[in-house]
C-alpha cells in the first residue's frame, strides 16, 4: 500500500451531486413555493442540469454519487432511474431536505424510512449511503443509520479521508466533507430567499478546488466534491468542472470512485 490507499493509489477523487430541486427551498420556508422564479431556478437542477451532468460524466467515463431527497425522487422518477441505469450511486438525502438536527428522533426515523422506501421502489435496491441535508446530523443520526443498514455517512468534517465512527450496532464508515468543497457557498444567489453569495466566477472556484486537490493529493487523502445541479449545472460552471476533471486526471494514481465503493473499500481494510 502507498499510504492509506490500496496499491499505488495516492488520492481518491469523488464527484457527488445533491439533486435538491425545490425541496431545500420549500423546507426552509413553505412560502417559497409561491415564488415562481425561485422555484424555476430550483427545478432547472433536475430537469435541465442533471441530464447534462450525466452526459458529461459519461463522456469522461466517471461514475459518481447522487443524493436525492425522496420528494424529488417521487416527482422525477425517470431521472432517478436514468441515474441508476448509467451506473451511478443513488444516496439518501432526506425526504423534503430535512436537516436531522431540526427534528426529534421519531420524525427523523420516519423521514429516513420514507426515503429508503421511495428510492428502493424506484431502483430496486436500498441506498447504502446517507448525506445529511445541510450537513448537520442529530445526536441519534448515526445510530439510526446503523440500525437501517447504511454502510456509510458523508456529513461530518472530522478528517480529510475516510474514518470510522462508532455506534451501538457497530462502526460506520464516515466519508468526510467540507464547505470549501461545496458549490453552494460559492454560487448560491437567491435574493427572495435571503441567500446572496458573492456569485464568484468559475475561474475563482477552479482555483480553490484545484488547490484543495493539490493539498489532498500531497498528503494522500481524499477529494470529496459536493455539487448541486441547480448551481453547478449552469453551462459556464460545467465547463469549469470539465476542466477540473482534466486537471485531476493529469495526476497519476488518483482514480475517480463512487462514495459507496470507497466505503466498501474502507470497511474491508
Amino acid at each position: 500500500m502507498a499510504g492509506i490507499w490500496p496499491g499505488e493509489t495516492q488520492c481518491v477523487a469523488m464527484l457527488s451531486f445533491d439533486v435538491d430541486g425545490v425541496s431545500s427551498w420549500i423546507r426552509r420556508n413553505s412560502d417559497h413555493a409561491r415564488l415562481p422564479s425561485l422555484m424555476s431556478m430550483a427545478e432547472y437542477g433536475p430537469s435541465v442540469a442533471t441530464p447534462r451532468i450525466l452526459d458529461l460524466l459519461e463522456d469522461h467515463g466517471i461514475k459518481a454519487s447522487f443524493y436525492i431527497p425522496g420528494y424529488v425522487a417521487e416527482t422525477h422518477p425517470e431521472m432517478v432511474k436514468e441515474i441508476a441505469r448509467r451506473g451511478h450511486e443513488i444516496g439518501h438525502h432526506g425526504y423534503m431536505h430535512e436537516p436531522p438536527a431540526t427534528m426529534d428522533a421519531k420524525e427523523e426515523e420516519e423521514v429516513l424510512k420514507r426515503g429508503i422506501g421511495i428510492l428502493e421502489d424506484l431502483v430496486g435496491e436500498r441506498p447504502t449511503g446517507y448525506r445529511s441535508p445541510s450537513w448537520e446530523l442529530s445526536e441519534v443520526s448515526l445510530e439510526l443509520l446503523a440500525a437501517y443498514g447504511f454502510a456509510y455517512d458523508t456529513s461530518l468534517m472530522g478528517d480529510d479521508a475516510p474514518y470510522m465512527v462508532d455506534t451501538s450496532r457497530g462502526p460506520l464508515v464516515e466519508i468526510p466533507t467540507h464547505w470549501i468543497l461545496d458549490d453552494a457557498p460559492h454560487f448560491v444567489y437567491a435574493p427572495a430567499a435571503q441567500r446572496t453569495s458573492p456569485m464568484k466566477s468559475p475561474n475563482e472556484i477552479y482555483e480553490i478546488w484545484s488547490a484543495e486537490f493539490d493539498g489532498l493529493y500531497r498528503y494522500g487523502r481524499s477529494f470529496n466534491l459536493t455539487m448541486h445541479p441547480q448551481f453547478i449545472g449552469r453551462p459556464g460552471r460545467l465547463l469549469m468542472l470539465e476542466r477540473l476533471i482534466a486537471y485531476i486526471r493529469s495526476y497519476p494514481n488518483a482514480p475517480f470512485m463512487r462514495l459507496t465503493d470507497v466505503a466498501q473499500m474502507w470497511a474491508g481494510r
